[in-house]
């Protein structure tokens, strides 16, 4: 991925109203991020409860949606994120909605989906888990690629409707 400024991140947002936009919190540390090992960026808005973010590079260009954590918990005792493919605990993955872009989302329409909680997804399909006897690397290359992909998918089902727009 290329390397984003606070301006690109706020600009990418593809579902953000211009106050949505203007009141985004970007971590501190996006300065530090290493881009060069990023597939997709995201993070919890630690100002605004229930709220995330995830930019993605579709057609190499960023594009970003604001993301909305449903309220509640499951009972279940085991949840899987549906972009890292990862088993988590029941209370480490939440139902996101992501309000479509252009005239879909201005008459309600959105989409959502299972992503780990504190969408950690970028580094948990990373995590140092001892290779099982029979994987080898390509399992875990297929996991990041796999994981990549679908967040790809999921940020250009949000746009699907909006056109051209930026």
């Amino acid at each position: 991925m290329r390397p984003l400024t606070e301006d690109d991140i706020r600009s990418a947002m593809i579902n953000a109203s211009p106050d949505d936009a203007r009141l985004l919190t970007v971590p501190a540390d996006v300065v530090l991020a290493d881009w060069d090992h990023m597939d997709f960026y995201a993070w919890r808005d630690p100002r605004t409860r229930g709220r995330g973010y995830i930019v993605a590079e579709i057609d190499g260009e960023p594009r970003g949606v604001v993301l909305r954590a449903a309220d509640g918990s499951s009972h279940a005792r085991a949840s899987m994120c549906n972009l890292c493919h990862t088993m988590q605990p029941a209370d480490q993955v939440a139902l996101f909605s992501a309000r479509k872009a252009g005239d879909a989302g201005e008459h309600g329409d959105s989409i959502g989906t299972y992503i780990c909680a504190d969408l950690s997804c970028h580094e948990n399909v990373r995590l140092a888990a001892p290779l099982a006897p029979n994987e080898i690397r390509a399992s875990v290359d297929r996991r990041i690629d796999g994981t990549r992909t679908r967040t790809e998918a999921f940020v250009s089902r949000v746009l699907e409707t909006a056109g051209s727009r930026r």
